[in-house]
């Protein structure tokens, strides 16, 4: 009887185990010093079932939807055109929309949102003040969107 119970506890506890490793949210880092980000200080309401979704895989799932994208170039426009040009081209900002990245890791979802919550170097401030995480996957999208490079080099396609 001892040693049903003890397996069925083992076997409870691995479950539990398991289920909550499927469950845990990515570590997003900031973009210069690799510091785990604080959401504490993202702007409220953007802590949508699409945000969560992201924080389980890394990957926007507002991708591909046309109507995410163009919600995303409106806040683009707004508030990311004036460095980064209309078209994502670049002015004094790097360009958006092609393979070149400052920071590589910008090719990925994670790493783009990363860039984009956090801040990086220059005048890219952190955009949290601006956006709330919910706004920053539609930014995404919409650069997503308008990709002017390889497919093959997409990571975010993968």
């Amino acid at each position: 009887m001892k040693l049903k119970t003890f397996l069925t506890g083992a076997v409870l506890s691995m479950s539990a185990v398991a289920a909550s490793t499927a469950q845990a949210d990515i570590t997003l880092r900031h973009a210069l010093t690799g510091e785990a980000l604080d959401l504490s200080f993202a702007k409220k309401g953007g802590n949508t079932d699409k945000f969560k979704q992201f924080m389980q895989t890394g990957k926007n799932p507002y991708n591909g939807d046309a109507e995410a994208a163009k919600k995303g170039e409106s806040l683009y426009m707004t508030g990311c055109s004036g460095c980064h040009g209309h078209e994502a081209e670049g002015k004094l900002g790097p360009g958006l929309a092609d393979d070149y990245w400052t920071y590589p890791r910008g090719l990925t979802d994670q790493g783009l949102f990363e860039i984009l919550f956090g801040g990086a170097n220059g005048m890219m401030g952190p955009q949290y003040v601006n956006f709330s995480t919910d706004d920053m996957l539609h930014i995404m999208s919409f650069l997503r969107s308008i990709y002017k490079g390889d497919p093959k080099k997409a990571e975010w396609l993968k």
